[in-house]
């Protein structure tokens, strides 16, 4: 079973001017990538609920995150040409589009919804296999390595069931 590359971004918030501050790649390797983002300097959205589920303060990210740039050109190095799949694909595609843009860079790589790859059947019990998969395996959720691992070991379990 060949497995896909998975992508997860954590955000400033969820609404209008909130931009990424966290990626977490899953390759088909087994590998597993995640950056922080260093909030550009016209990004100021910041919600505390959101904080209070990531827990990545603002503070934090200018000190320890990378630049849009420097996280755009990653991304491409690391995934170019690949097409990505991701859970949330409405807000991910939207925060992606939000960091190559302020980078200034094009997006060498396809961002496409994980129900594409799930039949009806998977699609029914992609939830309450997911919420399973969370205890098993253990991971601190909404950082975006831990939700991009629980994301490929749930679509593993899925597709072997």
């Amino acid at each position: 079973m060949e497995v896909p590359a998975i992508i997860d971004l954590e955000a400033s918030g969820f609404g209008r001017g909130s931009y990424p501050i966290e990626v977490g790649i899953a390759l088909a390797d087994g590998s597993v990538h995640a950056l922080l983002i260093q909030p550009a300097e016209g990004w100021v959205h910041w919600d505390e609920k959101a904080e209070g589920i990531h827990g990545i303060s603002r503070d934090y990210l200018m000190e320890h995150g990378k630049s849009p740039r420097e996280v755009a050109i990653y991304l491409n190095d690391l995934c170019g040409g690949m097409t990505l799949y991701s859970d949330a694909w409405s807000f991910d595609s939207s925060w992606l589009g939000r960091l190559f843009d302020e980078a200034e860079i094009i997006q060498r790589f396809k961002l496409d919804t994980l129900t594409r790859l799930l039949n009806e059947d998977e699609m029914t019990i992609w939830s309450d296999t997911k919420d399973a998969m969370v205890k098993h395996l253990g991971l601190e959720m909404h950082r975006a390595a831990n939700d991009v691992t629980l994301l490929r070991e749930t679509y593993k379990k899925i597709k072997t069931a």
